[in-house]
């Protein structure tokens, strides 16, 4: 039951359409939009809930590569070359420790391992293509995907003042962004708060760690034996690479105009997930699974926060 239930559909659907016209007209901070979504699924509803999850799936991609543009492809090579080592040490020691933490807490095995896969590489996308793999039921896919988006929230508001607290450089919150928060949204929408040099840092940081999602899928596919399920490639990461290399070597001025609205359609997409949170959604995850998405968050938070300010 919503706080207003009672409300005229119609006006439902207006109020959260000038929602979405605030967050693409005013400058609407990530994590506020993110409030703002939240508050309207508990106070009203989301009366476009049906629609909810392709929506933010499809803008998400859309402005992600729309940020391509506003990237030198050759910063972020070194970027990802500097990252790789830890990229590839981090999903190691996250997929071990969820491992041994979903045993030690009797998870369904299945859930454990898309939970620990969503915080390994990239939360709900990660999720999403293993999840097939595995032959998993509806509750397993809604109590990982239910842990990581309430993970992902918390991460997207708290980052930025941990960052600030810690008096964190933007290419070091960046690269700690992207390591240690799930969703690529989330990711970009922390990063964004925090700065430009920090967004590009994070966002090529994280979309080189969701390519990780195709050698995964590959490793479980053979370990389930089960090779013949097909595989979802993330291919707008292709294209995001594809807008670095056209504006690197072909600068045209109109780009700053895309890189603002691949902004814009952040906010937005971030607005549409908290607006897709749902009470019964929360009460669906059950304590244990939660407690292991909090213990690899803390693992792999901590950790690599302690490496990229000695390091980076």
């Amino acid at each position: 039951m919503k706080i207003f239930d009672s409300l005229n559909p119609l006006l439902k659907k207006i109020i959260f359409l000038l929602c979405i016209i605030a967050c693409a007209v005013f400058p609407v901070d990530p994590p506020v939009a993110l409030l703002l979504g939240i508050i309207i699924a508990i106070s009203i509803g989301n009366p476009f809930i049906m629609y909810n999850q392709k929506a933010t799936h499809l803008l998400l991609q859309i402005s992600v590569v729309g940020l391509g543009f506003g990237i030198n492809l050759f910063h972020a090579f070194e970027v990802g070359k500097q990252g790789l080592i830890f990229t590839i040490s981090t999903i190691a020691l996250t997929l071990l420790a969820g491992y041994i933490a979903g045993k030690f807490l009797k998870v369904d095995p299945k859930t454990s391992f898309l939970i620990s896969n969503g915080t390994a590489i990239c939360g709900g996308s990660a999720i999403a293509a293993v999840a097939p793999i595995l032959k998993t039921n509806e509750k397993q896919m809604s109590v990982a995907l239910g842990t990581i988006f309430i993970l992902n929230s918390v991460a997207l508001l708290i980052f930025p003042f941990i960052g600030q607290f810690w008096g964190l450089s933007e290419i070091q919150f960046g690269t700690w962004c992207a390591i240690a928060i799930h969703d690529t949204s989330s990711v970009v929408g922390a990063a964004a708060k925090y700065g430009q040099l920090a967004l590009q840092v994070a966002t090529t940081i994280k979309l080189e760690r969701a390519l990780w999602i195709i050698p995964i899928s590959l490793i479980t596919a053979y370990v389930q034996k089960s090779s013949g399920n097909k595989i979802k490639i993330p291919w707008f990461i292709f294209l995001y690479v594809a807008a670095m290399i056209i504006a690197t070597y072909f600068p045209l001025s109109f780009y700053n105009d895309i890189y603002f609205l691949a902004r814009k359609g952040l906010v937005i997409t971030l607005f549409l997930i908290g607006a897709g949170l749902s009470i019964d959604r929360i009460k669906t995850v059950g304590w244990r699974p939660i407690v292991q998405g909090i213990i690899l968050w803390l693992l792999i938070s901590i950790i690599s926060l302690i490496v990229i300010i000695r390091t980076v």
